[in-house]
């Protein structure tokens, strides 16, 4: 695993970093805009004190803080999605890997990072009591002691199911000035939670005291997207209703649902669901930024 200077650095003397994940800019973007955005991620971070650590695979290297070539190479050459399963093979193939949720939240935790900011957790997918279709994510953060900032997890999949096995794998999930769980595009969802906080100190404070308990579970914070950049609720039904019709119309199944699903949507809706997630991606880097700082101040490392 290569860690870059400035992460390391930042690392050995408590300063806060937050690790950033690689799969929105190879498979959530085209090309320039992915690497734009990837920029504008970093950029966020850098403004707000924080050092900025994007995950990749360069050449079957695990890679933590990318430079701005090896952010291009992801960006815009042929890159394998890697989960936590897929990192030994492209390292023996010595291949670039673009990192999902669980590979990075994984990479991140060898590396010593305490938090990392994404767009949505993966989950428990629709019918999956006969597909057994359930995202690496959730298993993987059982043993990865990460803070996680999510807006929850996307409106497709079983939010109630989801839910269940997070608590089934003892990873607390804590709304962040919410009582109610986030579904991504929408700030709310049918679902509350047991817990949450008010500030960022409240979240480092948490995660001293799992530390002091010797958990390896990660700390997942739900961050819903400010009302006033969601996506209406009306106009998200209307597609989402469009979207599972098509699927079944066109015999898709399993593991080929989700995605056909989030291609369908960022067309039908003119790409303002697309527009959302970049959104709440920035929000959600903005609340890491802090909780990085808080958990440096308390000298949580």
């Amino acid at each position: 695993m290569k860690i870059s200077k400035q992460v390391q650095e930042a690392l050995e003397t408590n300063r806060p970093v937050v690790a950033l994940e690689s799969t929105i800019i190879s498979h959530g973007l085209p090309y320039p805009r992915n690497i734009a955005a990837a920029k504008e991620f970093e950029q966020q971070l850098i403004d707000a004190g924080v050092v900025p650590a994007t995950i990749g695979i360069i050449k079957g290297v695990p890679t933590i803080g990318l430079s701005q070539d090896e952010l291009e190479q992801i960006a815009s050459e042929g890159t394998a999605k890697s989960s936590v399963r897929d990192l030994p093979i492209i390292a023996a193939k010595g291949i670039n890997g673009a990192t999902t949720v669980a590979a990075t939240a994984f990479l991140a935790a060898k590396a010593g990072i305490r938090v990392f900011a994404t767009g949505g957790l993966g989950g428990v997918h629709q019918g999956a009591n006969e597909t057994f279709d359930e995202s690496a994510d959730l298993t993987t953060l059982a043993t990865c002691p990460v803070v996680v900032v999510s807006a929850g997890v996307k409106s497709v999949l079983d939010i109630s199911a989801t839910l269940e096995r997070l608590e089934t794998l003892s990873i607390p999930v804590v709304g962040y000035k919410t009582t109610n769980f986030p579904s991504f595009w929408l700030p709310t969802s049918d679902y509350t939670l047991d817990w949450s906080v008010d500030s960022a100190d409240e979240v480092a404070a948490i995660v001293f005291e799992q530390q002091k308990l010797g958990s390896l579970a990660a700390l997942l914070i739900a961050n819903p997207v400010p009302d006033d950049q969601a996506w209406n609720k009306a106009d998200h039904d209307i597609v989402l209703e469009k979207a599972f019709a098509a699927a079944n119309k066109a015999g898709v199944r399993g593991k080929h649902v989700t995605p056909f699903l989030l291609d369908f949507i960022v067309g039908a809706s003119n790409q303002a669901s697309l527009e959302v997630n970049l959104s709440l991606v920035r929000n959600n880097i903005l609340v890491a930024a802090e909780i990085s700082k808080a958990i440096a101040r308390g000298g949580v490392n």
